[in-house]
């Protein structure tokens, strides 16, 4: 690995982000990630995007398809952690194809990403890894946008020497994610401030299911609050951001992670319709 000083193209302003067909920044169509959490199975990943395809389509939204096919990163290590790349790797690409959405994917190995790169759009930092520095540079030589969720212990101006390694490596499609602060221990807090800090250098993606974790608060599993999702993403919307995350399930409490942070499918509908009817108000604004 070149280990030289890496050197920061300029910013664009406002920042913008291209992911397949879709531009992510201000003034454009908001981007909405959303998927399980992880995926299942080949019946279950085909169910929910089929679902997600029949209600996005009806909204001015720009939808990326997302399901992990490894939490490397789970509570327990009894826990079940996915499908493995290969057969993830499988059911992200027949998504792609059979919906014809773009799709994205967690990576945690510097090794992953070309592949992985393969057939997603986007790639994925979890926000525990936005310092790796050999893992963002192994994201950008993919050519592929490169989503980066901020660290829990990360300052949102921070973020930006992130963004600078990206782009140093020619990647100038950067996604920067808001998931929460770690506030002592198993709770999670949003400073909304972080938005407009953040949206500066690059365009921001607010993580509304992830910010409502408890981490490790289940004993061995991690916990949260799902009731407090749709809240948290109407205040982000109304503040500004670029996109929007969620993880959605058919039966949540089934999920084999994160089940309490996530959207049942059958209520997402609702979500996104009064989501997107605070961003529109806010759109008025000068």
């Amino acid at each position: 690995m070149n280990q030289r000083p890496i050197e920061t193209p300029p910013i664009e302003t406002p920042p913008i982000a291209r992911i397949g067909p879709y531009t992510c920044g201000a003034g454009e169509r908001l981007v909405l990630i959303a998927g399980p959490c992880v995926l299942e199975s080949r019946d279950l990943a085909w169910e929910i995007a089929e679902r997600l395809f029949g209600i996005t389509r009806d909204y001015p939204v720009q939808w990326i398809f997302k399901g992990s096919f490894d939490k490397a990163n789970r509570t327990s290590g009894a826990a079940f952690r996915g499908l493995g790349m290969d057969e993830g790797l499988r059911i992200l690409d027949a998504v792609r194809e059979g919906i014809g959405v773009p799709v994205t994917t967690d990576i945690h190995e510097s090794w992953q990403a070309e592949p992985v790169g393969r057939v997603c759009a986007l790639l994925q930092v979890p926000a525990f890894l936005c310092r790796q520095t050999d893992l963002l540079l192994a994201a950008a030589a993919t050519g592929r946008a490169v989503h980066v969720k901020k660290g829990q212990f990360v300052g949102p101006s921070d973020m930006r020497h992130v963004v600078a390694k990206l782009r140093g490596a020619s990647c100038r499609n950067v996604l920067v994610g808001e998931r929460g602060t770690f506030f002592g221990y198993g709770r999670l807090v949003n400073d909304f401030r972080s938005l407009p800090t953040m949206r500066a250098f690059a365009p921001v993606v607010f993580d509304a299911t992830h910010s409502v974790q408890e981490p490790g608060g289940l004993d061995g599993a991690t916990g949260g609050r799902r009731e407090f999702v749709e809240p948290l993403a109407r205040a982000a919307v109304a503040v500004g951001v670029d996109g929007l995350f969620f993880e959605t399930h058919p039966n949540p409490e089934s999920s084999p992670s994160d089940g309490p942070n996530m959207i049942p499918l059958s209520e997402f509908r609702g979500v996104i319709e009064r989501i997107l009817r605070i961003r529109e108000a806010v759109s008025r604004f000068p």
